[in-house]
């Protein structure tokens, strides 16, 4: 019987990826035949309840001051409880902290484990200007929680890496390998070729198999996209499900 696998998708820096990677991994579970809860509780952009394929739930978890509504994170512990199947849960920046706080003082997560529901956090670093503020939010997140994390590289912004080091060769990865369940790329590709149809894909708020039969879409843009699902499909493929023994 395969265990229901719960996705939180956390980073405090913004304009980084997170809706696009709550998104491929929505996307992901739907492919495998898996019933898919997913929850977007940005207060500000929210971006995966665009997906109307997805039919996402939304939560904003700050209230008109911008202070955590703790209530509203319970509501979303009880959704994630209650659902058979693997979930998706794309948080805001914004929450970054409130959310990470609640989940280490609260105890949440072991919760969420003792029913029986695997665990995984995902974060995204990138390359360029911000990989500093994304690392600062991944060391926070893996110094603050206990569950396993799956990095995500987006390298749009350029290589993720530090003096010619790459993520697996850094002191933060070494530190927590034990806690790392797996990194995925999305690789930089040409941008005028593939960054489009991507982009494009996004902006419409499509999935991929959407895109594929969409006639904004050429035949050489299908072509692409297929070949980002199939690249991203490949690399998610032993996370979707992961052990039982990663999330001690």
């Amino acid at each position: 019987m395969t265990q229901d696998t719960i996705h939180i998708v956390l980073q405090g820096k913004g304009g980084v990826g997170k809706s696009l990677i709550a998104s491929l991994i929505a996307q992901s579970i739907t492919d495998n035949g898996r019933p898919l809860l997913a929850i977007d509780t940005d207060p500000v952009n929210q971006t995966l309840a665009r997906y109307q394929a997805l039919n996402v739930c939304t939560l904003p978890l700050l209230d008109r001051e911008r202070q955590v509504n703790s209530r509203a994170i319970d509501d979303m512990i009880e959704w994630l409880l209650a659902h058979d199947g693997d979930s998706v849960v794309d948080n805001g920046a914004t929450s970054f902290i409130p959310v990470t706080g609640y989940l280490a003082e609260t105890g949440a997560l072991a919760v969420l484990r003792d029913v029986g529901k695997q665990v995984l956090l995902h974060s995204v670093l990138v390359g360029g200007q911000a990989m500093e503020d994304t690392l600062a939010g991944l060391s926070a997140l893996l110094a603050s929680t206990d569950a396993p994390v799956v990095v995500w590289l987006n390298e749009f912004f350029g290589p993720v890496e530090r003096e010619g080091r790459s993520f697996t060769e850094s002191s933060l990865y070494l530190k927590y390998r034990a806690r790392i369940a797996g990194v995925v790329t999305l690789q930089r590709r040409n941008s005028e070729t593939y960054g489009r149809d991507l982009a494009l894909m996004t902006e419409k708020a499509l999935t991929f198999e959407q895109a594929l039969k969409h006639e904004a879409f050429g035949t050489m843009p299908r072509h692409r996209l297929w070949q980002i699902r199939e690249d991203v499909s490949r690399q998610l493929q032993p996370l979707l499900n992961p052990p039982q023994a990663a999330a001690a």
